[in-house]
């Protein structure tokens, strides 16, 4: 076989196929939410503390030999990333936690009645209730 011929196949098998389809998605859905967190939480968050931005927040350490460069320790993007992954991550659960209130509702839907049995299963459970009524 050759490789042409493999490498085509496993590109369009479904599995393969499904997941290139789940990363553009999954793509797209993450620049959904860093709109959501940078456009719409943020701000009224940045609002709220008085505009605090922590990526500023350092401390310049001196040289411990001369001719070498200060060393700056940048703990303040260290911060403000970890604010960013907490909002994104609230912003997530909140939006799974919205899905699920929806699938539960759509569980809880009451189905359609089951059919009634038809005649041949109602003379197969004769037969089972007379056989059990021999024993």
């Amino acid at each position: 076989m050759s490789i042409v011929k493999e490498f085509r196949e496993f590109a369009v098998k479904g599995n393969a196929v499904d997941m290139a389809v789940g990363i553009i998605i999954g793509a797209a859905f993450g620049r959904v939410v860093n709109s959501l967190v940078e456009d719409v939480l943020s701000p009224p968050l940045g609002y709220l503390i008085g505009g605090v931005d922590f990526s500023d927040l350092s401390i310049v350490l001196p040289p411990l030999r001369e001719g070498l460069e200060d060393v700056t320790l940048r703990y303040g993007a260290f911060l403000q990333s970890a604010f960013d992954f907490l909002i994104v991550a609230f912003a997530m659960f909140m939006v799974v936690k919205a899905i699920n209130r929806l699938k539960r509702k759509e569980e809880a839907a009451p189905s359609a009645a089951p059919p009634p049995p038809t005649r041949e299963q109602q003379l197969l459970e004769e037969i089972r209730d007379a056989l059990k009524a021999q024993r």
